[in-house]
């Protein structure tokens, strides 16, 4: 039997790592696994506990204010690695902290593997993190086939089993044909990304009126309590038809029916590659976290379509760039230009092709069991 410390913080770390897990299930039935992670894992393991309504937060500022409770957690989770002693500990994405806790292992000398699954994005913020990782980790496993190089050349064994997302997208088609007009907001799973985002689609949503004749909306929610918020927001700013663009838990139907959209910087947006939007990325965040971004990004693109391409696919809509008008005319421009939307299609879809034909979470598997064997 083998003991497993798998350890996620987000919902897209807690889907890719349940996805491992599943198939490590299949092929090692008696594989126990305890860490932290969110409901998907805790499904699947009554040792992982459901963390990540608390451990999900983005940006510098937003870290600092909770610094003791990670602290906390860091060292819980040291002293169950040494009390535990497992055959390995998983990290999934989370490098805030995932990475953190590895060193910490190592420097205590605590005799386990560490592999790490989705890799985080130093070689955007900090390259020279790598050669750290080298001395720390056995086993990189990525998802994007640029990344494997990359970590080699440091000395890391990395290996590129594909991208789970397009397995998950063929399981998530429905066949819905684009709707003509149908323009898809989607501003992200978290408060504070709908408190930034979703005041700015409502003033561009009437910018885009002037121009576009016939032009409707909607907006996908990840969960009643957000579309609770956007609800709240609609009358703050005297949009009360706003509320009736508001779907819940539609996400990747929205993405298939819209003819564009709006999307929030994050795996939303290689979501809508994969389902063949055409789309503009947006994001704003906290001015302290952006001039933070700012220092560390060693990047041109911060959308992952935009690197992959190594151009920008993807109209990207950052800061004060993210604002109505700059939003109304992306998406006027895409609405009234069927060329241009089939233009952008075709580059997307020539993207979602270097990421592999599927079966990735299996082969991740057998990577990780052969590393323990």
């Amino acid at each position: 039997m083998k003991r497993i410390v798998i350890i996620s913080g987000e919902l897209s770390g807690d889907t890719h790592a349940a996805g491992l897990m599943t198939e490590m299930l299949k092929l090692a039935p008696d594989t126990k696994f305890l860490g932290l992670g969110g409901p998907a894992m805790r499904q699947l393991s009554s040792g992982i506990e459901d963390w990540v309504a608390t451990a999900a937060v983005v940006g510098l500022s937003e870290v600092l204010k909770r610094y003791g409770y990670f602290k906390q957690r860091l060292e819980a989770c040291l002293e169950a690695v040494a009390v535990e002693k497992p055959d390995a500990v998983i990290l999934v994405d989370y490098p805030g902290f995932n990475l953190r806790l590895a060193k910490q292992i190592r420097d205590q000398k605590i005799d386990t593997r560490i592999l790490y699954y989705i890799s985080p994005q130093v070689w955007a913020w900090k390259k020279g993190r790598i050669k750290e990782m080298a001395r720390t980790l056995d086993l990189m496993i990525c998802i994007f086939p640029f990344e494997k190089p990359l970590y080699e050349k440091s000395g890391l064994r990395t290996e590129f089993p594909g991208h789970p997302m397009v397995d998950r997208v063929k399981t998530l088609r429905r066949g819905w044909q684009r709707e003509p007009g149908l323009v898809g907001w989607f501003p992200g799973s978290r408060t504070n990304e709908v408190k930034s985002l979703f005041p700015v689609m409502m003033k561009a949503a009437k910018e885009i009126e002037k121009r576009v004749p016939n032009v409707r909306f909607a907006v996908s929610a990840a969960n009643e309590g957000l579309a609770a918020e956007m609800r709240s927001m609609a009358d703050a700013a005297g949009v009360p038809e706003a509320k009736r663009w508001i779907e819940t838990g539609t996400v990747y139907d929205l993405m298939q029916r819209a003819q564009v959209g709006a999307v929030a910087s994050g795996t939303a947006t290689l979501e809508a590659a994969c389902f063949g939007l055409p789309y503009a990325l947006i994001y704003k965040v906290a001015w302290p976290t952006y001039i933070a971004a700012k220092v560390l990004v060693r990047i041109k693109f911060i959308g992952i379509i935009n690197v992959l391409a190594g151009r920008e696919v993807v109209s990207e809509l950052i800061q004060h760039r993210c604002s109505p008008k700059h939003i109304a005319n992306a998406l006027s421009d895409l609405l009234l230009s069927a060329d241009k939307r089939t233009a952008l299609e075709r580059d997307l879809a020539a993207v979602v092709a270097t990421l592999g034909e599927g079966g990735a979470y299996e082969r991740a598997a057998h990577l990780v069991l052969n590393a323990l064997a």
